[in-house]
């Protein structure tokens, strides 16, 4: 199986229904996550939504197959229909981009694609909320909130802070969203969007995922907010350190400003970009105290600046020095 030149290699594949029954197709993409992989599986195979159900897991690590090798050890002594491919080259758009690609590939009939990280667990009804809202409001994408779960429990107070937290708090229609790592994406917008999916050259987690929305919502695909349908994410300690914080909201302007150029690369355009982004300068410091009078997090007040100081620099890390490039929040 290729993918636009690049190997996929399919490791292992189980089937308990013929695969042209299947309906829902969950993508996993992992790199060297092997034990909280199994936690994630664990949460996916508990599901039960009222439609044929499958399995996709995604090692982005072609050399050393942790994750591979965890997750045939798991649906060996747990079976369910799944299938586990090696993409050779890293990096989050291939990963995505492959294990999307096989679904379509393998489950010929599926009506909706759903995807969640290898640093997530999910709901025990995850599934099931994400498919009531998509068709209560007759969406194309739905996503659902990536609640942190912090290794060190006395950095709790940082769930506060607007890196971390979701971008809607009630369920319904929502303009757009911006992270694939708790989505269901309906088939009409795998069929409507060209291959491959995620750009690879924006080959870092939350640039990709961003960009493909935008360009979903261009083509009049349609967005929703499921606040039920959540997952659990493991946030490592370094990721409540004040540098890691601070690059992530100047990362989080970034990507704002390249989605904005992209949609308008003229040069009225780029200066519409400056003028929001000197806007969002001039506004920071009240924008900032009522941050911090909401969360009580002194830190918080600085996140409208780093934004708009991102928004200005529009540097984003390259896909081999992002710590989130292979799937890490």
């Amino acid at each position: 199986m290729t993918l636009n030149g690049q190997d996929i290699t399919v490791y292992f594949q189980t089937e308990r229904e013929d695969a042209a029954d299947i309906e829902l197709v969950v993508v996993v993409p992992t790199f060297r996550r092997p034990d909280h992989l199994v936690k994630t599986l664990k949460t996916i195979v508990s599901q039960r939504p009222d439609v044929p159900l499958a399995t996709v897991v995604v090692e982005n690590d072609a050399d050393g197959l942790a994750g591979a090798q965890a997750a045939k050890s798991f649906f060996l002594g747990h079976p369910s229909d799944s299938a586990i491919v090696v993409v050779r080259r890293r990096g989050h758009a291939h990963a995505c981009n492959a294990g999307w690609t096989t679904a379509l590939d393998l489950y010929p009939n599926l009506r909706a694609l759903a995807v969640i990280y290898d640093d997530e667990v999910a709901a025990p009804e995850w599934l099931d909320r994400l498919l009531a809202v998509q068709e209560t409001h007759g969406v194309d994408i739905v996503g659902g909130p990536q609640l942190p779960v912090f290794e060190d429990p006395h950095e709790q107070k940082w769930k506060r802070h607007p890196v971390f937290t979701p971008p809607y708090n009630e369920s319904g229609p929502v303009p757009i969203l911006y992270s694939a790592g708790n989505v269901l994406i309906a088939r009409a917008a795998l069929d409507g969007m060209p291959r491959p999916f995620l750009d690879p050259a924006l080959n870092v987690v939350g640039v990709g995922e961003a960009d493909f929305f935008d360009r979903c919502k261009a083509k009049g695909f349609t967005f929703a907010w499921a606040t039920e349908a959540w997952v659990a994410e493991t946030v490592p300690a370094y990721h409540t350190t004040r540098s890691w914080i601070r690059t992530r909201s100047l990362e989080n302007g970034a990507i704002s400003a390249l989605l904005e150029h992209q949609r308008d690369p003229t040069f009225s355009g780029r200066l519409r970009v400056l003028g929001k982004s000197l806007a969002l300068i001039a506004t920071s410091l009240p924008v900032g105290l009522k941050l911090w009078a909401e969360t009580g997090l002194a830190a918080a007040s600085l996140y409208p600046l780093y934004v708009a100081v991102g928004r200005l620099t529009a540097k984003i890390g390259s896909a081999e020095a992002q710590d989130r490039t292979h799937n890490v929040t």
